[in-house]
């Protein structure tokens, strides 16, 4: 493996989603054909998630330097995900509080697949004005954003590779709004549905090459129980999907990303990146909830030589 990346004050700075879930375990999928009507709950539990405040957890969990931007509810649920990213050394020092309720997601996980559904609320009073982010906070190595308030993240984007930063993001919508974003970042970390809505093409290689003939840089797409892909230049990379037992893909493409993220600053290529992020998210996979998932390095490194075993 090669050398773990140097520490300074922030490796990453997030901008977007943080939650409180409501995981509901089932014994199928609900509303999948051949199950019934009604399905009773096999167990509950309540856990802080949402995808950047899981994936910022990750990356503390990894070793690296996290801090969260916001926004952040001033209600009990959000004093909950303060609670949870500072107990993971998440850092919140210039975390945006809004006075409004913090997203709140219900979670169905098919404890035969460990695939869930995902039921969320999110208030407008979470919104980002312009201007309440400071450009001077902006000082971490690489800033990572969402899609769920569209317009903040690619004011902060922007904002972010004009004093030279790295901008990966966290795209898991098509909207409007989405080809600018995907232009304010450095590197497009893309959800598997996202390309082929934007370009018509289904398969992933096809739809990251029309891509590239609008956008320069590295290309990222997430294929679920397939892998990952990334175009780098013209060079295609696709590295498979670990095989494990899922019990909860619940923050799994967080913490893809978190992986991404480690490898990105560890100077590492392409492909070594995609297998290192595709190991975590892998390990992930093995346990339930969004932050509760995040592996350490040694996990990670244990799934790529083949040693992992679930606990």
């Amino acid at each position: 493996m090669p050398h773990t990346p140097d520490r300074m004050a922030l490796d990453v700075l997030g901008l977007g989603e943080s939650s409180v879930d409501h995981v509901n375990l089932l014994p199928a999928a609900p509303l999948a054909r051949g199950t019934a009507s009604k399905l009773r709950i096999s167990s509950a539990f309540d856990a802080a998630g949402g995808q950047i405040a899981s994936m910022l957890a990750a990356c503390s969990s990894l070793g690296l330097c996290a801090g969260y931007l916001g926004p952040l509810g001033n209600d009990e649920n959000g004093q909950l995900i303060r609670s949870e990213l500072e107990s993971r050394g998440v850092d919140l020092t210039h975390v945006v509080v809004r006075d409004a309720p913090a997203r709140f997601a219900i979670i169905l996980v098919d404890e035969s697949t460990g695939e869930r559904t995902v039921l969320w609320h999110r208030d407008p009073g979470l919104d980002i004005a312009e201007g309440e982010i400071d450009p001077a906070v902006l000082t971490a190595r690489v800033v990572h954003v969402d899609d769920v308030d569209e317009q903040a993240a690619i004011r902060t984007a922007r904002m972010a590779t004009a004093r030279g930063i790295t901008v990966t993001s966290d795209l898991d919508r098509v909207t409007e709004h989405t080809p600018e974003l995907v232009a304010s970042v450095s590197i497009p970390i893309f959800a598997e549905h996202v390309p082929p809505t934007l370009t018509g093409e289904r398969d992933p290689e096809r739809a990251l090459r029309k891509l590239r003939k609008q956008y320069a840089g590295l290309l990222c797409v997430t294929l679920g129980t397939a892998g990952s892909m990334a175009l780098d230049g013209d060079r295609l990379i696709h590295v498979p999907a670990f095989s494990v037992h899922a019990v909860d893909t619940t923050g799994a493409g967080d913490v893809f990303r978190a992986g991404f993220v480690y490898g990105l600053l560890a100077g590492w290529p392409p492909l070594e990146i995609l297998k290192f992020a595709n190991a975590a998210a892998a390990v992930s996979c093995t346990r339930l909830g969004a932050m509760n998932s995040a592996p350490t390095l040694a996990d990670v490194e244990r799934m790529l030589a083949g040693a992992f075993a679930a606990k």
